[in-house]
């Protein structure tokens, strides 16, 4: 299995940002997305986790025609997407039952994830009463509870320390030893072993701005008789 994305254009609102980009991620690889803030890295990544459109190009698992590229990704964005006033329990509940997995292999149960993650016995907490650090990891436990071949990451270490990004580094490694696949926007070392690395490059970047579709045509008939 390997994801591929072709001639892609990276668009947000009405501006193109890049045209033609493309990359390609295969079993036990992971792709690391670099470059200033502003300049797509986040676009590309909802792109890719089918979250935007795709304008332009192809994204697509080769040798899985079962699935889409979304169907078959675990997506951790800027946010950590859990209810503040919610319990961990009830919020890692509701994440385990709406991905709902495509089998047992690398499933873990709620508490084996957060003793995982070295957040056992913080369950019954509500998840706002969590520091930044222990939120992030907390909302990195469903990676774990439910079974996606593609991990698409954003700034993943964001509030982490170095414990815990080593931390992380290890379920990475353990991830695509398992053959599975990771693609991350960041600004700083994971700590893996071996990654390549797609750089967006403002001096390649042409920003265009997208025709109005509901600006007035000025060559129409206005209907004056």
């Amino acid at each position: 299995m390997r994801l591929v994305a072709e001639d892609l254009t990276v668009s947000r609102a009405d501006r193109i940002f890049f045209r033609g980009l493309g990359f390609q991620v295969g079993q036990g690889e992971a792709l690391l997305v670099t470059g200033p803030n502003g300049i797509g890295k986040s676009t590309l990544l909802r792109m890719v986790a089918g979250l935007l459109p795709v304008m332009a190009g192809r994204i697509a698992l080769e040798n899985d025609t079962d699935r889409s590229v979304g169907e078959a990704s675990h997506y951790l964005g800027h946010r950590n997407a859990m209810k503040h006033d919610m319990s961990v329990a009830e919020n890692l509940t509701f994440w385990q039952r709406f991905m709902q997995g495509d089998g047992p292999a690398g499933r873990m149960t709620l508490f084996e994830a957060t003793e995982t993650l070295g957040l056992d016995g913080l369950e019954h907490l509500p998840f706002g009463y969590l520091s930044a650090g222990q939120q992030r990891r907390m909302a990195m436990a469903r990676l774990l509870m439910v079974h996606r071949p593609v991990w698409i990451l954003d700034e993943p270490t964001a509030a982490l320390d170095a414990a815990s990004t080593q931390l992380f580094a290890g379920l990475v490694e353990r991830h695509l030893a398992d053959g599975g696949m990771m693609i991350a926007a960041t600004h700083q070392p994971l700590g893996l072993e071996a990654t390549h690395t797609l750089t967006l490059d403002p001096d390649d970047r042409a920003v265009e701005a997208l025709p109005d579709p509901f600006a007035p045509d000025p060559f129409a008939e206005d209907g004056a008789s």
